[in-house]
């Protein structure tokens, strides 16, 4: 008989999420059918999107429940199976992250090999985030060598990505982060051209402005409120802004109003576009191909904050609000 740890909601949070809102709860697992495996999950993903699914509203995907399960990204290994598809010690990924094992009849699993790669990488540099930060630069941001990207949270899962594929692609660089420690990791082994301390610097928009004397042309958006204004004052003309993310706004218990100088749009002719990288998951292939060739070119590096053990997942999600994660979110189980 197998007994599992699990995290459920306890309640929606209000404001940015407490470690009451969640809670541990042990469970037993059934026994293996025919074409069951049994999987211990050994990384979990924790992403800031998540945020939009503890609240009782409607969203590009289904909200977690009261009393149930949460849900995320995951690199298990099967453990025992029941079926022909999946063998004892082969890796897997789901989205059944949030506890320690599960069973599944094969649905929503899917069997990888890691190759030279850390198996953690496929939730972070080869996964969503680093996918994320491609479409988003590349194809919505259209960024073209000798253009000035700018982008917000820059020492993220996602930012630090697009910061070095943007480089790769010989545009010029600046990045905003909340620590000096991550402006250094930003300038001294991402390589980017400027980086700004927005929780130190007297004024997000000079600062900016020095970092960017031609302008923005392109502005990756993890933030809101008041680095989409700075970035907003700073456009050039035709600049673009790809809209990933807002995390400022995540945890508002009431609707806060947009940027004064949303007039720009206009003015400079800006293009503004939000994106959900699911919906480019037919070219996962071709990114995770690019990227394991520039990860063995050594034009990426990536940092990871570890938490271990699955009662710390609920802190490791606070954590992506206060400030306190630096690089991708990862829990480590058992």
């Amino acid at each position: 008989m197998q007994t599992s740890h699990e995290i459920h909601l306890r309640k929606y949070p209000e404001g940015i999420p407490a470690p009451d809102d969640f809670e541990l709860v042990e469970v037993t697992l059934p026994d293996l059918d025919q074409g069951d495996v049994l999987v211990k999950n050994i990384w979990m993903s924790v992403d800031p999107y998540m945020r939009g699914r503890l609240r009782d509203r409607k969203s590009y995907v289904e909200p977690f429940k009261p009393g149930a399960v949460l849900s995320g990204g995951a690199i298990g290994q099967v453990v025992a199976s029941e079926s022909a598809h999946f063998s004892p010690g082969m890796y897997v990924q789901s989205s059944l992250g949030w506890r320690e094992y599960f069973v599944s009849d094969g649905t929503g699993i899917q069997a990888f090999l890691p190759g030279n790669m850390l198996p953690q990488a496929f939730l972070g540099i080869l996964g969503m985030p680093g996918m994320t930060a491609y479409i988003g630069l590349l194809t919505v941001g259209e960024a073209k060598s000798g253009e000035t990207v700018f982008v917000s949270a820059a020492s993220g899962a996602v930012g630090g990505v697009v910061c070095q594929i943007a480089k790769i692609k010989g545009c010029r660089v600046v990045g905003s982060a909340g620590s000096d420690q991550k402006v250094a990791w930003l300038r001294d082994e991402a390589g980017i051209d400027a980086a700004v301390n927005y929780k130190t610097c007297t004024d997000l928009e000079a600062a900016v402005a020095d970092a960017c004397p031609d302008g923005i042309d392109v502005y990756y958006e993890n933030v809101g409120g008041c680095h989409l204004e700075a970035a907003l004052n700073l456009m050039n003309t035709e600049g673009r802004i790809v809209v990933c993310g807002m995390i400022s706004y995540y945890n508002d218990i009431e609707p806060t109003p947009g940027p004064p100088n949303l007039f720009r749009l206009i003015t400079q002719r800006i293009r503004m576009q939000g994106f959900i990288v699911s919906d480019h998951y037919d070219r996962y292939p071709e990114y995770q191909e690019q990227m394991v060739e520039w990860i063995a070119e050594e034009k990426v590096v990536w940092h990871e904050s570890v938490l271990e053990g699955i009662e710390k997942a609920p802190k490791a999600l606070i954590s992506l609000f206060t400030g306190d994660n630096f690089g991708k979110m990862l829990v480590k189980l058992g």
